[in-house]
């Protein structure tokens, strides 16, 4: 099923991929030994489903390699400010060929209260939940059937009879 998901997502064109090389940071060949790195045009092509679906890093596809891997360049690339020289270099380039006007710009965001926030102005208990807890004396466990005087094997005794 992950390659019918995948398989619509396209991989990096060599022209993108031209672009984007160059501003990756160059990882040399650890004198330990040990796994080799994944292709960067693999991750990189990983991190854009991700960014582009919005799956979870560990539910993505494992053609791009492993969720947990991809992450962690992810976190290095942001880190090292690879996606913002990406950013910069797209907008260079938007600019060369539609222009922007940079005199004219325009900012739109919304805010909302949180789903389940609560009232801001509400009535603040006079004690903690704790010491409620302690006063009504309710225990760790709360209210359990007690079985024992109930008789648990004459109930399954008279469901079988």
């Amino acid at each position: 099923m992950s390659e019918e998901v995948s398989s619509k997502f396209h991989q990096i064109p060599d022209a993108l991929w031209e672009r984007i090389e160059p501003l990756l940071p160059k990882y040399a060949v650890s004198p330990d030994g040990g796994r080799p790195r994944l292709s960067l045009r693999k991750v990189a092509t990983g991190i854009l489903y991700v960014l582009h679906t919005g799956c979870q890093w560990k539910a993505m596809p494992a053609q791009f390699g492993s969720g947990s891997a991809i992450h962690t360049y992810f976190q290095e690339w942001v880190a090292q400010g690879v996606f913002e020289k990406l950013w910069r270099l797209a907008l260079e380039e938007y600019d060369d060929l539609q222009g922007i006007d940079w005199q004219w710009q325009s900012l739109d965001g919304v805010l909302t209260k949180a789903p389940l926030g609560g009232e801001k102005n509400r009535e603040k208990p006079d004690r903690s939940r704790q010491a409620g807890r302690q006063t009504v004396g309710v225990d760790r466990r709360g209210w359990r059937p007690n079985w024992r005087r109930r008789g648990w094997r004459q109930c399954a005794r008279s469901k079988v009879g």
